[in-house]
């Protein structure tokens, strides 16, 4: 990776180079979150279900990775500008915390109904928070303004190749903890938002796991990723939709994103949140970790049968824990594993 993510440098499509670049940036900074395994899970499933705890990273969630492989790479100029960010809140933390150990400031444009735990953790690690109405206005242009005004940075959450590449690093510690188990998963599921973490697993797991096939996770009625594969082209998603998957209900996958998604991922599959629940209190359970519900998609569709996991092994990466503590004592109550 001869470029850095300053101003004046193009944007690209980063290759699996950059992704173990990224992993030479984070060494020793990221935690090399465990592949857990239950054999209660397995005997729902009558298969091998091995989960990539990205709960357990810093801030929660996969999105450090990326964070800090941009914001590490900026040079002085532009972090002494300060940082600008969007995101419904682990891009945030991730953004914040990156930040603060690479001695800049941070803003975070964050909608007003983000879950409370991670507006407040976001502000924790040191960042303002500028809030907004996820239904009425542009969260993008309100980022992009921003950064005009102030001179700030501004780090997408998934269309940029740093945060791609950081956020690859997830499926190069997955290849290397599969090799060091003897273990060939037939498939490996990502939860998908704007693409950002499957697009930069896939380059590694095209690498270090060739014949592993790669299925995005997304919550019905946010299935962009889904219906983007089937068509060829990037769809976007109906206005005024829910879920309760906070963290990939994003608007359409991202340009960079999808180009390498189109080529590497052989499908998608979409949960509903009752599934999302069940699959929530399912971890809880069988593996004793929290998950957020976007970070549970790709453990929902293999419970939900989305994906037969039966007389195979598979890979699910939970990417984010990041859920109110009543959120989730709410969604325990309603679901009997």
């Amino acid at each position: 990776m001869s470029l850095s993510p300053n101003s004046d440098d193009p944007v690209f499509i980063p290759t699996i180079d950059d992704v173990r670049s990224a992993a030479q940036q984070l060494s020793g900074l990221a935690v090399r979150t465990p592949l857990l395994e239950s054999q209660l899970l397995n005997e729902r499933v009558g298969g091998r279900v091995l989960i990539k705890a990205e709960v357990l990273q810093r801030t929660g969630s996969f999105k450090f990775r990326g964070a800090y492989n941009h914001i590490s790479r900026l040079d002085a100029a532009s972090l002494k500008a300060g940082i600008v960010a969007f995101s419904s809140g682990n891009h945030a933390q991730g953004v914040a915390l990156a930040a603060r150990m690479n001695k800049s400031s941070a803003t975070i444009i964050m909608p007003a109904d983000a879950p409370e735990l991670k507006i407040t953790n976001t502000k924790k690690f040191g960042a303002k928070v500028i809030t907004y109405d996820r239904f009425g206005s542009n969260r993008e242009a309100i980022g992009e303004e921003f950064s005009r005004e102030t001179g700030a940075h501004l780090v997408k959450p998934y269309d940029d190749p740093w945060v791609i590449a950081g956020q690859g690093t997830v499926g190069l510690e997955i290849a290397d903890q599969c090799k060091e188990q003897n273990i060939t998963p037939e498939a490996l599921l990502s939860p998908a938002g704007g693409g950002g973490l499957i697009a930069g697993t896939s380059l590694a797991i095209e690498a270090d796991l060739p014949g592993t096939l790669i299925h995005s996770c997304e919550p019905t009625g946010f299935d962009d990723t889904m219906r983007s594969l089937q068509s060829g082209t990037r769809e976007k998603n109906q206005a005024g939709n829910s879920s309760i998957c906070d963290a990939i209900v994003t608007p359409m996958p991202g340009e960079l994103t999808f180009e390498i998604n189109n080529r590497l991922v052989a499908s998608g599959l979409a949960v509903t949140d009752e599934e999302v629940e069940f699959a929530m209190a399912v971890a809880y359970s069988d593996l004793k970790i929290v998950i957020e519900p976007g970070g549970a998609v790709a453990l929902a569709a293999i419970l939900a049968g989305k994906y037969s996991a039966k007389g195979k092994t598979v890979v699910a990466i939970a990417s984010g824990g990041n859920v109110d503590a009543q959120a989730f004592a709410d969604v325990l109550s309603r679901h009997k594993t």
